[in-house]
């Protein structure tokens, strides 16, 4: 075994569920693999249904207990969680990139994006705001202020193992909640090391269940954290076939969701492009976590006079990408997560041929032990059934349009509204993109890719991507409860609305 797995605590066995202290495990197990080769890493043992409940019972006990600590002293415990993460970043980026394959420096952005959540959720604890508004009656106050919620529920997928836990956690904590993670059963021991590595320091504050652990099969334990009536909140984050089962679910119960699912992300290239800022940016949102990321750039839109020429660069582009062991600094593209990612990509492909599209470059697999493939280029038209699916895999279709309209129709034309960007230096262009008539996605930027956030703003998408916001700007207001209230200090009772009820 590694010795940074070691120094994480993770053994040959491990217990995937934590309450206030580590439980047996009596669901059974799952082996998590090395993407890269195939080989066991290590066992994590599961939760069953009355282990579950152990877990939500601690909770909910941290949760009534955490409320009362004014909100800047639990910015102070977070900011000490923060202390402990940058101890362990080069071994907790190494695991992350182990057990999912992306390359190691992205490995250790991933912890260092949680990093960076801590430091903004530190401020924040500062500055939960309010607001007051006055009052139509005579002698009256009134104001908006936001309360902590409870048990937090948070779903996370394979891809990004730790931040997104982290985006959540530590804005959940800084508002009073609670959080109980279910990780994806393809990445438990990236999970698992995360709460050795915190338990220390919530115990030391008197909430070691603060955060806790409960990995588990779906029926288990997925349908039974959605459907909890205790957890008034789920994020979750995944498929948009998952979404739409875990929205419904949280729905029928009048409970919230924060849903981040699919994404069907899109280039807009246009003639007044700088094409040297924009081949590496397209180059790198596309094979960036060989396409396994929800910001991956999955459509290229290019003007028609631009075609020829940068499929060219991009092919040339592609055939320079180092595709290998991720723990190799000079690798630049990974594996896929497991054995049927590569075969969806294959699926994926034949059915672009099928629907008349042609396949560039790519697409086969590489001859060596792991679950590589080399990314692959597709000429395409954005009403292929394929090109309005997403596939998780390292696939970009070229797809040209003649105005720029076109172009807008294209990028707002499938289900999915996640990311999107526009490389030009055409102000014009860039506005329209960015305005009301422009882009239909959550996120949209110009002459900068689809794939990658900075944590201060909100992240999420629209349409089938769920509509979920997360990380930076108001988001944390997802994480509380709302209350207005109104304070008479005059000595008369006058009625909202001139009302009069004498008696």
């Amino acid at each position: 075994m590694y010795d940074f797995l070691k120094r994480l605590g993770i053994e040959e066995v491990n217990s995937g569920v934590f309450s206030d202290r580590w439980l047996e495990g009596k669901g059974g197990e799952v082996t998590s693999y090395n993407p890269a080769n195939g080989e066991a890493i290590a066992k994590v043992r599961l939760a069953d249904r009355d282990e579950y409940e152990q877990v939500v019972a601690v909770a909910e006990r941290s949760f009534a207990a955490w409320r009362t600590k004014p909100a800047p002293l639990r910015g102070q415990v977070v900011r000490e969680m923060g202390e402990v993460l940058r101890a362990h970043k080069d071994d907790l980026g190494r695991l992350v990139t182990l057990e999912m394959g992306k390359i190691y420096q992205e490995g250790l952005g991933e912890i260092q994006e949680i990093v960076d959540i801590i430091d903004y959720a530190v401020g924040l604890s500062r500055q939960l705001y309010g607001f007051t508004m006055h009052s139509e009656r005579p002698g009256h106050r009134m104001y908006d202020q936001y309360h902590p919620m409870g048990v937090v529920g948070v779903i996370t997928a394979f891809n990004f193992p730790a931040a997104v836990w982290g985006w959540n956690a530590m804005i959940a904590a800084v508002c009073g909640d609670s959080v109980i993670w279910k990780p994806s059963l393809k990445t438990p021991l990236v999970a698992v090391a995360m709460q050795n590595i915190f338990a220390p320091v919530l115990e030391k504050h008197g909430v070691p269940g603060l955060f806790s652990l409960a990995t588990g099969h779906d029926d288990v334990v997925g349908e039974t954290l959605v459907n909890d009536h205790r957890v008034p909140l789920i994020s979750a984050t995944g498929s948009v076939r998952m979404g739409k089962i875990v929205g419904a679910k949280v729905a029928a119960r009048l409970g919230r969701s924060i849903l981040e699912l699919g994404g069907n992300n899109a280039i807009i290239l246009t003639p007044e492009a700088n094409l040297e800022l924009a081949i590496p940016a397209i180059v790198f949102g596309a094979v960036g976590t060989a396409g396994q990321r929800c910001t991956t750039t999955r459509r290229l839109i290019v003007h028609e006079s631009l075609v020829d020429a940068v499929t060219e660069r991009l092919v040339k582009a592609y055939g320079q990408v180092r595709i290998g062991d991720p723990l190799d600094e000079n690798t630049l593209m990974g594996p896929l997560i497991d054995e049927d990612a590569v075969q969806q990509m294959t699926k994926a492909l034949e059915q672009v041929k099928s629907e008349g599209g042609e396949v560039l470059c790519g697409g086969e697999r590489v001859d060596r032990a792991g679950f590589y493939v080399t990314p692959a280029i597709a000429k395409a038209k954005n009403s292929f059934d394929i090109v309005q699916n997403e596939t998780f895999a390292p696939i970009l279709y070229v797809i040209p349009y003649s105005d720029f309209d076109e172009a807008i129709g294209y990028q707002n034309g499938v289900p999915q509204g996640l990311s999107s960007a526009v490389f030009t230096s055409n102000l014009l262009e860039a506005e329209k993109f960015l305005g009301h008539q422009g882009s239909d996605c959550g996120i949209a930027n110009v002459n900068i890719g689809t794939s990658g956030a900075e944590i201060g703003g909100a992240f999420g998408g629209e349409k089938e991507t769920g509509g979920g916001r997360e990380s930076g700007s108001d988001s944390w207001k997802a994480y509380m409860r709302r209350q207005t209230n109104t304070i008479n200090y005059s000595k008369e009772l006058p009625l909202a609305q001139g009302i009069k009820f004498d008696l």
